[in-house]
């Protein structure tokens, strides 16, 4: 279903508001407690660079469009004679996001871990706490995708703004924070503020919050799925639809709950997202701890899942789109169906913003080898799409190394919709892959989340499968080949592009501060 479209509903009764922050837009849907999409709507925005490896953006920005999408469906709502009864959110993360004593943000927001200007406060905090201390009760190793560090860059590097800092949000929890007064953080969100949470014990680990996050006051933590509170009079007033009362929930990272959209819940389970990066989720048993990969709780309590994720991939196509200047992504898609597997002896490594997992290498590049004048741009696009393949490739090596046994694969994100590139995931991994028949993606888990706890809906089959992506034999020795030479050609180029990055660094005009 387009963005901003609607379709006839029921003409009463209640349904929810899922809204979705995402690194290049925010996304909005209602839906009918069966799980009908009835009307969606969109906000596009972009991130500022201000410097090498800083990646921000305006948090005001978060609240404007949410305002604008509620608008938006909770009028669309009061036209079908029904009233929003539940609003669920989730939002790029883990950000970091400082606000003073009025919740006023200090500084724009740090995203993710394509933001890697911490390095140096990961050493200090590795060498005050010990790293296998910190893989022990964090789960993981610091790296550009933890908060904490990026929280101690603020306080060493702006002094005057963090003074000013009282509390840690992210753009669920700012939502949150904004319709109903609660300071609440989920738990899958808390756990990706490492060191500062004990994933064995599922709460924050006091002792280390000075080292990290000195003089903040941190959130209350609550599951994805539970009710953090219910909107505000004074926010109601300006929203059609959304009366004072409506239960918001405490929402979470965005891949968190695109998995839920997609009935990713039991061990076993695997979301592959299709987006602006690459994310992977596996569901596990337990907590596994991993120095390489990301272990968090899930949405609900008693679930657990190890994550990985590309800092780049579907950004690079963007990049690419508009670098030739293409009218139309789908001519250049066409172009790469073209292409055949290997796009003609091409190959990528994907790492135009660093990479996160399972490398944690922010001084990574770009390589782009075989290029000829015979390549077109459709040899290009397709190496791109091989690229973030491998990528794939590469984490489900690490997961299954970690244990975990991967027996359902699920497909979400717009990078699917083309069919072009998770065809290309399947023949380079040998993956097998459902894609649900709703594709719209974390907003939809919102959704799913706010009917199950508000309403009581049966969420479970909300959103079947619509179609099956086989892997194709007749590329698995082309594939193979060409993947043992994306493996080596990281090593080899390694200290080229960490010299290039540094150039790059003192290149670039010093980060505004």
């Amino acid at each position: 279903m387009a963005p901003g479209t609607q379709r006839p509903a029921p003409a009463s009764g209640s349904v929810v508001l899922g809204v979705d922050v995402g690194t290049s837009s925010t996304k909005g849907v209602l839906v009918a407690p069966d799980g009908e999409v009835l009307a969606t709507a969109v906000r596009e925005h972009q991130v500022s660079r201000p410097a090498p490896g800083h990646v921000e953006v305006d948090a005001g920005i978060w609240w404007e469009e949410f305002l604008g999408i509620a608008r938006e469906l909770g009028s669309a709502a009061l036209a079908r004679g029904s009233r929003i009864a539940a609003i669920g959110v989730s939002g790029m993360g883990p950000c970091v996001l400082l606000v003073d004593e009025d919740d006023a943000p200090v500084r724009p927001a740090i995203l993710y871990g394509v933001d890697t200007r911490a390095e140096a406060q990961i050493r200090a905090l590795d060498a005050r706490l010990g790293p296998e201390e910190i893989l022990r009760r964090s789960g993981c190793s610091l790296t550009a995708q933890a908060a904490g560090p990026k929280i101690l860059w603020v306080a060493q590097k702006e002094p005057e703004r963090y003074a000013l800092a009282r509390r840690l949000l992210m753009p669920s929890s700012f939502l949150v924070r904004r319709l109903t007064g609660a300071y609440v953080l989920d738990h899958a969100s808390a756990a990706q503020v490492a060191p500062l949470y004990d994933i064995a014990a599922r709460d924050w680990h006091a002792p280390w919050a000075e080292a990290a996050a000195p003089g903040l006051d941190l959130p209350r933590l609550l599951w994805a799925d539970e009710v953090a509170g219910h909107v505000l009079p004074g926010v109601a007033a300006a929203l059609p639809g959304v009366p004072a009362g409506t239960p918001v929930l405490a929402g979470t990272i965005d891949a968190w709950a695109e998995a839920v959209s997609g009935g990713v819940r039991a061990p076993g389970d695997l979301m592959l997202m299709y987006g602006t990066t690459t994310f992977l989720l596996a569901m596990t048993p337990q907590p596994v701890p991993s120095r390489h990969l990301f272990p968090t709780p899930g949405t609900t309590e008693g679930t657990s899942m190890l994550t990985g994720g590309m800092a780049a991939s579907g950004a690079i196509t963007t990049w690419l789109r508009d670098l030739l200047s293409a009218p139309d992504v789908g001519e250049l898609v066409a172009d790469a169906a073209l292409s055949p597997p290997g796009a003609h002896g091409l190959l990528v490594l994907p790492y135009f913003s660093g990479e996160r997992s399972p490398l944690a290498d922010p001084e990574a590049r770009g390589v782009v080898a075989g290029l000829t004048l015979s390549h077109g741009r459709g040899d290009l696009y397709r190496a791109v799409l091989e690229a973030a393949a491998y990528g794939v490739r590469h984490h489900l090596e690490e997961l299954r190394a970690q244990g975990c046994a991967i027996s359902r694969t699920v497909a979400l994100g717009g990078g699917t919709r083309t069919g072009l590139w998770p065809q290309i995931v399947a023949d380079v991994t040998g993956l097998a892959q459902e894609l649900p028949r709703v594709t719209i993606g974390a907003s939809y888990g919102d959704a799913m989340l706010a009917a199950a706890r508000v309403l009581g809906a049966d969420v479970s089959s909300w959103n079947p499968v619509q179609r099956r992506c086989e892997p194709d034999p007749a590329t698995r020795e082309r594939y193979d080949a060409l993947y043992g030479l994306y493996r080596e050609l990281y090593p080899a180029t390694r200290s080229i592009s960490h010299a290039l990055a540094r150039m790059q660094e003192e290149d670039s005009p010093a980060p505004r501060i």
